[in-house]
Parts: structure tokens; C-alpha cells; sequence
């Protein structure tokens, strides 16, 4: 059965189980957002497992669409780097466009942190190094990620003692600019989890590298702090908070962390993107430096909450088996794609239509 004679749907479970797609024998779902689906997938002409993303089928008759599809596809193919997960393949059959990668054990940094709460400064810089390596190499071919976040973090078992993990960036959103140019984001949406996103994409303005040193530098405070850098109870509020607000000092929440690290964030966190790091690196090497200091206060050994111990440190144990991309509450051995919304202080809230990113891949 092809995808066009199960009818594959976005808005109902799919028919494709069992069902072949290109070379691939589609084995199970995993996850779906409001343009994608991926599914865990069996290459029949290599005999292994891939995570398969079949896309809408309506983008597909977008010629333009297509065009940058295959473009993009190529270009992030191209890129060779311990930390992106590979992309095998991406083509159209009957009708719809796939995309295979690497079917990457392990989990998301979102459930590690739901998991497991705040981690230390050492393994939170271990963890957005690796990240920030992934993200500089993207923009070196020209490439801007546009949705950093934890769910978009995979952190799979590493070697050895001196490398507990080894961290995968998801997602590069293959499709985002293509949707923005071909009509299939509306006025007041943008591509970019409320959470995380940089200033410039909520205004429209062009983005560049720098746009994913803001996104790393929320996530990296959140796995440190136990929450994103702006929290507010309302949509409206939380962007603008990320325009114009300040963001607040993580030794508020950390006052174990030295001082000098306010200073790191405040820049990496800085409206104008010609004030904050020119590089994801350059970002982790000014983090690295900053300890140097004295912590804000030496009383305090707890990490925000109150939750009695140390910050919890990596590795993660045993991995659960789960694909490229994920999401909090995922189906055991699934890290689906979603259309979430931002994280209130209290409970996850979907963003209203307007907000909603178009097309992600992973958590909140």
C-alpha cells in the first residue's frame, strides 16, 4: 500500500504501518506535528533502522517548496559532523516528500531535565559544547537552525568516564525558510519555540548564526536554572519579555554558580544580535572562563525548587530507544515530532494559532 492508498493523515492515526514508503518499511509511528510525521522505518535495501519523516502532502505541490526542499535536503546531507544526526535521504513518492536519518538511541535533553531537574555547570557546558559545535558547523554551510530547545537535544550514552555523553542536535529544520517563502506561515507566525526564540525572529528581521546563539543560551540557562530565562503567564507577554525585558540573573536560581556567569548570559542573551557572541563557541568558551569568579553566595548548594542535593549530573544511564527528534510524555521508544508551545512556570500551554510554529520537531 502506498502512502496516497492509506490516505495519510495528519489528523488521525496512520494507516502506513506495515506499509512500504520509497525503500523503506514503515514498522511504527513514533510522532507527528501539524506538517510531519515520523515514523521508525526499516531500510530495505541496507537492512537497518531509520527514523522517517514523511511531510505533508500539500507541500509537496508547492514547486517552490519542492525546489527549496531538495536544496536543503542536500546541503544539510552534505554535512559531516559527530554531533547532527546524518541525513541518508530525502526524495518524493507518490506524492509526498520523506527524509531518512539515522535512528539515534538514546534521549532528549527535555526529558533528562524533566527527569532529573537542573544539572550542574559542568555537565550542562559538557553538553552545550557539544551542541554549539553542531550548531557553528550548520552555520558554516550556510545553514540557521531556528528552533534550539531541549527536545531537539538527543543525549546518548557517550564512550567513557571523561565523555558520559554524547549529544546529537535534531531538527535543522530542512523545511523552515522554505515554509516562510512559499506562503505556508501566515502573518504573527514565525518558525521558533516561545521559549527560545531570539528577538529578531518574533520582529521578522533577518537572522543569521546569532539567532541560535540567543536559542542555546535560553536552553543552556534552563538546564541550569530549571526553567527558561522569561516566564510570563501569557503568550503576549512572554515575547515581549524576549524584545525588550532583561533577563534575569541565574544565580537567582543558582546562587552556587559564580557571578561572572550573569555577565556570559546577559550577553548571549542580548537583544541586538551585533552585541552578543559572534559564534555558539565563543559563547561555551566565555562560560567556561566565567567560574573563575566567586559563587553568589556559598550557602546555597540546592538547585532552584528548593529540591535537596546537587544539581544532577550526566550520564544519563540506560538510553531509551528513541529516533531523531522528541518530546516530553513521547510513547516509549518514540521521540515524535510536535506542534507544542512554550512552558508555563506551572504546566505546559499550547501557544494560540497565530504563535504556533508551522512545522518542529520535538518538545517543547
Amino acid at each position: 500500500m502506498t502512502p496516497r492508498e492509506a490516505g495519510l493523515s495528519f489528523g488521525r492515526p496512520s494507516e502506513l504501518i506495515g506499509c512500504q514508503v520509497a525503500s523503506y518499511l514503515v514498522e511504527s509511528e513514533v510522532g507527528r506535528g501539524g506538517m510531519a510525521v515520523v515514523y521508525r522505518a526499516r531500510d530495505l535495501r541496507l537492512d537497518r533502522t531509520v527514523a522517517l519523516k514523511l511531510l505533508a502532502p500539500e507541500l509537496a505541490r508547492n514547486d517552490t517548496f519542492r525546489q527549496r526542499f531538495t536544496h536543503e535536503s542536500r546541503v544539510a546531507a552534505a554535512i559531516d559532523h559527530p554531533h547532527i544526526v546524518p541525513v541518508f535521504e530525502a526524495g518524493e513518492t507518490d506524492g509526498v516528500l520523506y527524509i531518512a536519518m539515522r535512528y539515534v538511541p538514546g534521549r532528549d535533553l527535555r526529558h533528562l531535565l524533566d527527569e532529573r531537574g537542573p544539572l550542574t555547570f559542568d555537565a550542562a557546558v559538557r553538553i552545550a559544547a557539544q551542541v554549539a559545535s553542531a550548531l557553528d558547523a550548520a552555520h558554516e554551510h550556510g545553514l540557521v537552525h531556528r528552533d534550539v530547545k531541549p527536545g531537539n537535544v538527543l543525549v546518548a550514552r557517550g564512550t567513557d568516564s571523561d565523555h558520559p555523553e554524547h549529544v546529537y542536535l535534531t531538527d535543522f529544520g530542512l523545511t523552515k525558510k522554505s515554509l516562510s517563502l512559499t506562503g505556508f506561515t501566515s502573518v504573527g507566525q514565525f518558525v521558533g519555540t516561545l521559549d527560545y526564540v531570539a528577538p529578531e525572529q518574533i520582529s521578522g528581521r533577518p537572522v543569521d548564526g546569532r539567532c541560535d546563539v540567543y536559542g542555546l543560551a535560553c536552553v543552556v540557562y534552563e538546564t541550569m536554572a530549571g526553567r527558561p530565562p522569561f516566564q510570563r503567564e501569557d503568550d503576549m507577554a512572554l515575547l515581549w519579555a524576549h524584545q525588550y525585558d532583561e533577563p534575569p540573573p541565574l544565580t537567582g536560581a543558582r546562587p552556587d554558580v559564580a557571578r561572572t556567569v550573569d555577565a556570559v548570559f546577559a550577553r548571549a542573551l542580548a537583544k541586538s544580535p551585533d552585541t552578543r557572541y559572534d559564534t555558539c563557541l565563543d559563547f561555551i568558551a566565555a562560560l567556561r572562563a566565567a567560574p573563575a569568579g566567586e559563587p553568589a553566595d556559598d550557602r546555597f548548594g540546592a538547585p532552584v525548587g528548593g529540591t535537596a542535593g546537587a544539581p544532577a549530573d550526566v550520564p544519563v544511564g540506560e538510553p531509551a530507544d528513541v529516533p531523531v527528534g522528541g518530546t516530553a510524555g513521547a510513547p516509549a521508544g518514540g521521540h515524535p515530532i510536535t506542534e507544542a508551545g512554550h512552558r508555563a512556570p506551572l504546566q505546559p500551554r499550547q501557544p494560540p494559532p497565530w504563535a504556533r510554529p508551522v512545522f518542529r520537531q520535538g518538545s517543547r
